[in-house]
């Protein structure tokens, strides 16, 4: 079952958002600066007829490849606990489902905003984004349970 913020519950977990979204992306960033690594290594090998590869770096670099793919995967499981749809890692978006005048919609934030200031419905998207206005606020609800 989904869970609806309001705008309030929303706010007050910006400060935990903000530490986990920074988290993920430079655990993603690290993530695929590694793959990119091992597979360069991979393509040089190969291209060059079976060069002698680095096996103790590349065992290293496996092995961090599956330390954080584990960190960004435990990461990922915290926002769905809490509630939170994670829409796009490159720019640190997600999104905060709440109600509007009795229909589903989401509340968004993007890491570079210093608080939650626009919603947008389901179907819209980032582009769709609306800044919060008296309407919203006085016409929005969450779950009762905080």
């Amino acid at each position: 079952m989904a869970r609806y913020f309001t705008l309030e519950q929303a706010q007050r977990l910006v400060p935990e958002v903000r530490r986990m979204l920074n988290e993920a992306v430079e655990a993603r960033a690290e993530l695929e600066e590694a793959q990119e690594e091992i597979s360069g290594s991979m393509r040089k090998a190969h291209q060059m007829g079976g060069v002698e590869l680095d096996t103790q770096r590349l065992a290293a670099l496996r092995k961090r490849v599956d330390e954080l793919g584990k960190k960004l995967k435990e990461i990922l499981d915290q926002f769905e606990e809490l509630g939170i749809q994670v829409k796009d890692l490159n720019i640190g978006l997600v999104d905060f489902p709440t109600k509007y005048r009795g229909e589903e919609v989401l509340i968004c934030y993007q890491l570079n905003e210093t608080g939650v200031g626009y919603w947008h419905g389901l179907n819209e998207g980032f582009r769709g984004r609306r800044r919060i206005d008296r309407d919203f606020l006085d016409h929005h609800e969450g779950d009762l349970v905080h």
